[in-house]
């Protein structure tokens, strides 16, 4: 008989604002469900918002939830080879991408690594964040800060409309 390996409910942001953005979130979202020992159990709606602290095109952006028994670090590991499977390239902080993958949360746990910090440190400013987790996780909570539904009346003055392409 096959052990019982304990799942934990992520949820992972999704972006992107160079070539077919709604397309390769799309894609990268199929990537996330066939990850090893891991579901994807709920996707929000794509959204449109204007970049933050830097230039370029409006970013497509959703979330997706997971569950997995993959670890932490291993399940970043993951989201960065899907990252480079799509042409990610890091030139600089902020720099216009093909696609980013960021673990927003971690069940209700607090990781503060070298290369993993959870939940994300600045989720809680950012309405193309919040309001696709919210869609997906109506009562959803930031370890440590509170429930995403307060936190996304603090941003409403963010622009972030649905996508229809």
């Amino acid at each position: 008989m096959r052990p019982t390996v304990a799942r934990t409910i992520a949820s992972i942001g999704l972006g992107a604002n160079l070539g077919d953005a709604p397309t390769t979130l799309r894609r990268a979202l199929d990537a996330l469900g066939a990850l090893p020992d891991t579901t994807l159990i709920a996707t929000s709606p794509i959204y449109r918002s204007a970049p933050i602290d830097a230039g370029g095109p409006d970013y497509a952006n959703a979330v997706a939830l997971l569950r997995t028994a993959l670890a932490p670090q291993a399940l970043l590991a993951a989201l960065q080879r899907i990252e480079l499977a799509h042409g990610r390239d890091r030139p600089h902080r902020n720099a216009p991408r093909t696609l980013d993958l960021d673990l927003l949360l971690y069940g209700d746990e607090c990781i503060a690594t070298p290369t993993l910090t959870v939940p994300h440190p600045r989720m809680h400013e950012r309405a193309f964040v919040l309001k696709p987790l919210a869609d997906v996780a109506p009562a959803a909570v930031i370890p440590g800060r509170g429930a995403v539904s307060e936190w996304l009346a603090r941003v409403a003055d963010q622009r972030v409309e649905r996508w229809s392409p």
